[in-house]
């Protein structure tokens, strides 16, 4: 078994990469209760720290462990940890925020400090024992808060914007309105959310609440007086007040006429 070992570790040494599948078991292994294979998902916010744990094994048995670090777009990295010579070995490994989370020999967690939108991946820790080979995977998200907005547009419209959010937040109106929503994607995986509103009838005021894994968020909006008005834009406003501007005058020279008409009049009288 430990001849075993030795050759995984050294596979390890050369390629960075270690095989854990396949060794046989020790007949003790029947006697104790030793945890399950398992994978499981971790959200974690940007800019926090990750921390990752191996399979609770008690360490004295662990021979190798090993950590397989599988990022969009990146190579494959690997952290090995041999305990007999309390020697580590690592490969393709470049990012410095990846590292032990302490002292190997006292603990073979893994933490990401701080994590950003590149360490979206999977992360295992594969354990070659005295008792058998066992792993534990994460399947890491990182989580970003969008930024949001709410602003008046043009023809008393009302914008509300999430910026740059992962996973894409959602965002809902009240009062509810003829309503547009669109997405933009970046290259660092985050979304922008923006939806477009306007109203038939003018609202007093509105608001729009968005919708994220890392909180809740929701902006109120007093409408501008004369952006929108029984469903008329500003430019229709702007004709009406000129037309009405225009019959004001006209009255006004009517009467002006009238007026000194009836006093050239009493004056020939005289």
């Amino acid at each position: 078994m430990l001849a075993s070992n030795m050759k995984t570790y050294k596979n390890i040494k050369h390629t960075g990469k270690a095989s854990v599948n396949g060794s046989s078991t020790d007949k003790r292994q029947r006697k104790l209760e030793l945890p399950a294979e398992a994978n499981a998902s971790l959200s974690v916010p940007v800019d926090t720290k990750a921390v990752f744990d191996c399979p609770s094994i008690l360490l004295t048995s662990v021979v190798v462990t090993t950590w397989q670090i599988i990022l969009r777009d990146k190579l494959s990295c690997t952290r090995a940890y041999r305990r007999d010579r309390n020697e580590t070995k690592e490969g393709n490994c470049t990012d410095e925020r990846i590292t032990w989370a302490s002292r190997p020999d006292e603990n073979l967690a893994l933490q990401i400090d701080p994590v950003a939108t590149t360490h979206d991946g999977f992360y295992m820790c594969q354990m070659v024992t005295h008792f058998g080979n066992f792993h534990r995977g994460y399947h890491l998200q990182v989580l970003v808060p969008p930024e949001v907005t709410l602003f008046q547009g043009k023809n008393g419209i009302a914008v509300c914007r999430a910026a740059a959010g992962k996973p894409a937040a959602q965002i809902s109106w009240n009062p509810e309105g003829d309503c547009v929503t669109e997405q933009e994607h970046w290259a660092n995986g985050t979304v922008t959310v923006q939806s477009t509103c306007r109203w038939e009838d003018r609202p007093v005021s509105v608001s729009c609440s968005v919708s994220h894994v890392t909180g809740n968020k929701s902006l109120s909006l007093e409408l501008s007086l004369g952006l929108i008005i029984r469903g008329f834009p500003a430019s229709s406003l702007l004709v009406i007040l000129y037309v009405k501007f225009a019959l004001f005058l006209v009255i006004l020279v009517i009467v002006a006429f009238i007026y000194f008409q009836r006093i050239n009049g009493c004056r020939a009288r005289k």
